[in-house]
């Protein structure tokens, strides 16, 4: 009975797609947006693979398809984009599959094996991994192919490489004249809050390969309409953009209201709030602090051996940060992660505090982390340390963290510094959103 009423309320939606047909609902000069109808008399958000999956696959069918995947691309029931392709052979020809930094993160995709010498065993297809040592797809990867599909869960972070993953991807199928289909998925820490500086030109990197501030507020589908559209492509040129959008997501929605299958988002992020605490933290990347890599906790503590806890955890409750409260924590990083072979500080007893997000609304991630970088580089003058050649100035996007703190500098008033440009990003963003 129960397997009878899905089967009705899956005819309901096809029909329901059919009915709507396939039409811009926005109007782009480069890129198409398929409409896709209502569907919030269900439960839960439908994401561009559902509603490729209601439509039978149609836009891909026939088609050598190289595709864009990792651990995010599951549909409502928690399957796999490959797997669901797989199962119908003599429709689907997948030539080649690429992943971004990091690969795949997850179990129960086995089948496909580290590169670079690994082979899907569903389509044996090779597979690559576009970071390293090679950073977009060639000729010899597009030969045999007429069309490339992403499907990719963006973070919502800007120095996460996601985004550059798929820019390379739209690089490479305007080189190669391939159309792009483009299967859209939530922004897992809401679509609506934007923080950080916006990427100064002379500090563009893999890290920030566009202008846009460190948490942007857009889906993976709405950030690519806004490369594709501006000419942020190499040359400033235009893919051949079709976005598949989801339907019943809301702006303000994490991922945990979306009622999605869970996956892990990113290398040590498996929630909206580690996400979201993983915006300001990871800057800890470029210094000589430990940021909890290596514990079950990463991007929740701060610590090194040679810190005092109390002294730190006096300003922080001074600081009246919101959303965010702290407490003193000892911890001991380990190799917990194959991703993460030597953390900083492995095997040795950090001292430090930890972060304890109260509300996730209010929490404001990069403030709360230049103000502990900012207390702590007063604590320590001589024993804190940039490193990687200032390197955060990569994750930051210019070097005013830096400055402010070398100058001793009131941090609180270091957003205000990106207050505008935030301001600006907001309003020129709102053409490219598609909810």
């Amino acid at each position: 009975m129960v397997s009878e009423m899905r089967k009705d309320v899956k005819r309901l939606v096809l029909i329901s797609l059919l009915l709507t047909g396939v039409l811009n609902s926005q109007t782009y000069e480069h890129s198409k947006v398929i409409e896709v109808p209502d569907m919030s008399f269900l439960p839960g958000v439908f994401t561009g693979l559902d509603i490729m999956q209601e439509r039978g696959f149609d836009l891909i069918e026939g088609k050598r398809l190289a595709v864009l995947t990792n651990q995010t691309s599951l549909n409502r029931s928690g399957i796999h984009l490959l797997d669901l392709l797989s199962r119908e052979k003599e429709r689907f020809d997948v030539q080649v599959i690429f992943t971004p930094q990091f690969g795949i993160l997850t179990e129960p995709n086995r089948s496909l094996i580290a590169p670079p010498d690994g082979i899907d065993q569903r389509f044996g297809a090779p597979v690559k991994n576009l970071w390293g040592r090679q950073y977009k797809p060639n000729s010899r990867d597009f030969r045999n192919v007429d069309m490339v599909v992403i499907d990719v869960q963006g973070t919502g972070v800007r120095f996460h490489t996601l985004m550059t993953t798929v820019t390379k991807m739209l690089e490479a199928a305007v080189d190669f004249e391939k159309p792009v289909i483009l299967l859209d998925r939530p922004n897992p820490i809401n679509g609506n809050s934007l923080e950080g500086p916006v990427v100064r030109p002379s500090f563009q990197s893999l890290l920030g390969y566009h202008l846009v501030p460190l948490r942007h507020g857009m889906t993976i589908g709405e950030y690519a309409l806004m490369v594709n559209e501006t000419g942020w492509i190499r040359e400033s040129r235009t893919s051949e953009l079709t976005v598949v959008p989801m339907s019943s997501w809301r702006r303000d929605m994490w991922i945990d209201e979306t009622g999605l299958e869970r996956s892990p988002l990113w290398k040590g992020s498996d929630s909206g709030e580690t996400l979201a605490a993983s915006l300001g933290m990871g800057l800890l990347e470029g210094t000589n602090l430990s940021f909890g890599e290596g514990t079950e906790t990463p991007y929740r503590v701060v610590g090194a051996p040679w810190l005092v806890s109390d002294q730190l955890l006096r300003g922080l409750e001074r600081a009246g940060l919101q959303g965010v409260s702290f407490q003193a924590v000892i911890f001991r990083p380990d190799s917990l992660s194959p991703l993460v072979a030597r953390p900083i500080y492995r095997g040795e007893t950090c001292y430090g505090v930890r972060l304890i997000i109260s509300d996730r609304e209010r929490f404001r991630p990069v403030e709360t982390a230049v103000t502990i970088l900012s207390l702590i580089a007063q604590l320590e003058p001589r024993r804190f340390k940039w490193t990687g050649n200032n390197y955060v100035d990569s994750l930051y996007g210019h070097n005013y963290l830096r400055v402010f703190i070398a100058q001793e500098r009131e941090i609180n008033k270091l957003p205000a510094t990106w207050s505008q440009e935030v301001i600006q990003f907001n309003q020129f963003r709102k053409k490219f959103l598609l909810y």
